[in-house]
């Protein structure tokens, strides 16, 4: 199954979301420079607002969203080549993909079908970007990898966690009144998941 772009809302309308859902360091306006790709999505830079702080303003069931409890490292998950962030606040992310034909894959499996067919895998703060335009995407069995972020370690080596957004089921550490709610969670690099697609993106461009 392959998500459209073209459901997104327009990127003035992304922008004032993210505004009026209270998302700090957003600027005053949005200022496009010319035209802009269609179905883009108005992505904000992890150096602005980390994902620990980011993930709170999801909301699925009227819960908000949280970061599991043995992830307390989530903002050192940043983009690793050959992802490359532009160097603006904003920016944009194109032909959005959650990425349901890679469902079963690994996440080291999925980085080289990506590498394969030319797109980039989004990075976790740019998944949460796309659930807080379209929350209605974060569904039971159809949830998704953003492999874009990774930790890398002091021997220079990568985690090997990988983050993700999926649904709580409210058990364990989540407790029950997580029940339901958006979930940044991690998966082992080698680990296959049916119920874990990978999203991805073809570019990003600067905004402003």
């Amino acid at each position: 199954m392959t998500i459209a772009t073209t459901t997104l809302p327009d990127l003035q309308t992304q922008f004032r979301r993210l505004a009026d859902l209270g998302v700090p360091g957003m600027p005053a306006e949005l200022t496009l420079a010319g035209p802009t790709p269609p179905g883009s999505l108005l992505a904000l830079s992890p150096d602005v607002v980390p994902a620990s702080v980011l993930s709170g303003f999801l909301r699925r069931a009227d819960k908000p969203g949280f970061v599991v409890e043995d992830m307390t490292d989530v903002d050192l998950f940043a983009p690793v080549a050959p992802v490359e962030l532009p160097d603006t606040a904003l920016y944009l992310v194109t032909d959005l993909d959650r990425g349901d034909h890679l469902r079963n894959a690994s996440p080291n499996e999925a980085i080289v079908e990506f590498e394969r067919v030319g797109r980039t895998p989004l990075t976790l703060s740019e998944g949460i970007c796309w659930l807080l335009q379209q929350p209605e995407l974060l569904e039971p069995n159809h949830c998704f990898m953003t492999i874009g972020s990774r930790r890398v370690k002091p021997n220079g080596k990568l985690d090997a966690r990988t983050p993700g957004i999926w649904i709580s089921g409210g058990t364990g550490r989540d407790g029950t009144q997580r029940r339901d709610a958006p979930k940044v969670g991690w998966c082992w690099a080698g680990n296959r998941h049916t119920w874990l697609g990978f999203a991805s993106g073809t570019a990003r461009l600067a905004v402003g």
